[in-house]
Order: structure tokens, then C-alpha cells, then sequence
């Protein structure tokens, strides 16, 4: 769970909120190029970074990460994400943050499909699907954007790789089910958590659905597994 900062105008008094019940803290860095807005520069994520000891997952929402995603790796950022559009090289940036001491995020945009960087997945730690278009908060969950974490999720599993699949973009309570099904490991939510009467509770309350979803889920493999067992191949077993 990676609460996005976002959502409260990157406040560090917000971090408190939900420091005890956060994986990760998302930050998203916008230009106003890349995309409409702009928000917070390396100074003010250096006082996110100096407010808490959570890993910060840092979106790069700009047009030229090359110049700054090992900025940002070397201020303390756990993930330096950036976009596959906005990238010439996204193996290269990748090797670079790496060496900077964070894990490298490859985003994917809403418009943008994923089987072209599929083969890169080897090369990155995680793989950021955009579940509305990147640039603002608060937009309403895309469901047919589901379709690119389930191509992703079954290309790292036959392939057996350590990525993470991550998603961004109108996750509440009611799409996070749906974002576990098709195979994301790793969530952001702002308005969901920080508009929320009680922001920790809304993280526990996300945590608890998507847990509950991966269950049924988990079940489910089990007991096709087992009716697959019980038939022997090309008969319907003993009567």
C-alpha cells in the first residue's frame, strides 16, 4: 500500500497519518510539460525524505528523467519510477538508478500499450499501469486498463521474474478487488486514504480487500487444482 501524497498537497504533517499502517509513500513529481501540472521540486522531497523512514516511491511525471531520476535516487528514494514515453533509453535509466542505490519503476501511461516493453521487464523492479491519465488526482478508475496488469502479470510469471506490478489511479474500495484480480501486487491511493475521516484506517481498510480478494482467489486455484486431480486425463474417473 503507497498512499500518494498528492492527495494532500505533499504535506509532511500528513505523513503521521499514516505512518504506522503505509508500505511505501508515493510522491509524484509533475513539470508541467509532460504533464498539465506541476508540483513539488528536490527541495521539498528532501523534507519528505528527512520527515520519516518509510520508503518513498518516487513518480517521475516529467520530460526528462534522464537528468533527474538519479537526482532523486540519490536523495532517498527507494523506487525512481519514469515514463516509458518520455524515455529513449529505458534499460539504460534503469541501470543508472540501480547503480544510485534505488529500484527502478518503468510507468506505462494510459494510452500507452505495454507488449512493447514487456521485454524490459528483466531490466526494471517495478511496473507502474497507470489506471487513469497520468498528470492529476482524483479521476475516476479505468477498468478496461486492467487488460495491460494481466498481459504484464502473465509475462513475469511465465518468465518467473522479481517485478512488481503497481498500480495508480482512482484505487478505493470499490476497484482495489478488481486490480488484485487481474494480478497488481502493489497499490496507490490518495483520495481514497488522505479525503478519508481517518486516513490509517482507510489503509487498513484497502489492505484488508485486497487481501480478502487474493484469498478467494488462492481458493479458488486450489479447488480447480483438486477437481483437475480428481479426473484422470481422457476419462471422468471410476464411478
Amino acid at each position: 500500500m503507497a498512499p500518494s501524497l498528492l492527495a494532500v498537497d505533499f504535506a509532511v504533517s500528513a505523513v503521521r497519518d499514516v505512518a504506522d499502517v503505509a508500505d511505501w509513500l508515493h510522491v509524484d513529481i509533475m513539470d508541467g510539460r509532460f504533464v498539465p501540472n506541476r508540483t513539488i521540486g528536490l527541495d521539498h522531497f528532501a523534507a519528505l525524505r528527512a520527515a520519516t523512514t518509510i520508503p518513498l516511491d518516487t513518480h517521475l511525471m516529467i520530460t526528462d528523467p534522464d537528468v533527474w531520476a538519479v537526482r532523486y535516487a540519490e536523495a532517498g528514494s527507494t523506487y525512481v519510477t519514469f515514463h516509458a514515453e518520455a524515455c529513449p533509453d529505458p534499460a539504460a535509466l534503469a541501470k543508472d538508478i540501480r547503480a544510485a542505490g534505488a529500484r527502478a519503476g518503468l510507468a506505462i501511461d494510459r494510452d500507452t500499450p505495454v507488449e512493447p516493453y514487456l521485454e524490459l521487464l528483466p531490466h526494471i523492479d517495478m511496473l507502474l499501469i497507470m489506471t487513469i491519465k497520468a498528470g492529476a488526482g482524483g479521476q475516476a478508475f479505468l477498468p478496461h486498463l486492467l487488460d495491460k496488469v494481466r498481459t504484464a502479470r502473465a509475462h513475469r510469471d511465465a518468465d518467473d521474474l522479481q517485478v512488481r506490478i503497481e498500480v495508480d489511479g482512482g484505487i478505493a474500495e470499490d476497484t482495489i478487488g478488481q486490480a488484485v484480480a487481474a494480478g497488481a501486487d502493489t497499490f496507490v491511493a490518495g483520495t481514497a486514504v488522505f479525503h478519508a475521516s481517518d486516513p490509517a484506517t482507510a489503509v487498513r481498510r484497502l489492505r484488508e480487500l485486497a487481501v480478502a480478494t487474493r484469498a478467494r482467489a488462492r481458493a479458488a486455484d486450489a479447488a480447480d487444482a483438486d477437481a483437475a486431480d480428481a479426473v484422470p486425463p481422457g476419462g471422468e474417473g471410476e464411478r
